[in-house]
């Protein structure tokens, strides 16, 4: 591939959109915060996530509680919404995924996320909920863990909405 090649690549890609997506931080009654090992590439550890399909009428609540569902078997009744951040958080894949994910559609996501405080009991998480599950295994983490293992190209999108929960987290977790 020669400059112009990588010119015209860089351009495409900057031209893309972003997918519409929320982005869940689930914590349980201990302040510690859910992540998983995505089934499709062990060692990658996230929070759940997923796109608000708004051609299907979806809105950020029905979005929030798909994807809770979806990801972790966690029902609506089980968590109680602290708060959902100000502003959409952005995040751009790396280059050499775009064309892997999301068929090439988006360079990254905008999203909304949300600091839920889970309500149940662990053994109501249930990974494989969802005819297609996304991840292999979780675990409770303190949030400084998290932060060190997760998908690195995501990691300034959760410290801008560790930033704006700050205050609820305190007043909830309280060191």
């Amino acid at each position: 591939m020669n400059t112009t090649d990588n010119q015209k690549n860089k351009i495409d890609i900057e031209s893309l959109p972003y997918r519409s997506g929320v982005g869940l931080m689930i914590f349980n009654t201990n302040g510690d915060v859910f992540i998983g090992e995505r089934l499709e590439n062990p060692g990658s550890w996230q929070m759940p996530q997923g796109g608000i399909d708004e051609e299907d009428g979806d809105d950020i609540y029905k979005t929030i509680y798909r994807e809770l569902y979806e990801e972790t078997g966690i029902v609506e009744a089980r968590v109680k919404i602290l708060k959902i951040t100000e502003s959409w958080l952005y995040y751009d894949l790396p280059d050499f995924l775009i064309p892997k994910v999301w068929n090439g559609q988006f360079r990254g996501q905008k999203q909304k996320w949300v600091a839920l405080e889970f309500t149940g009991h662990d053994a109501e998480i249930n990974l494989n909920a969802f005819r297609h599950p996304e991840f292999k295994s979780w675990k409770w983490a303190p949030i400084d863990e998290a932060l060190d293992i997760i998908i690195q190209f995501k990691r300034h999108t959760y410290e801008a909405a560790l930033k704006d929960f700050e205050t609820v987290l305190n007043t909830h977790f309280p060191s």
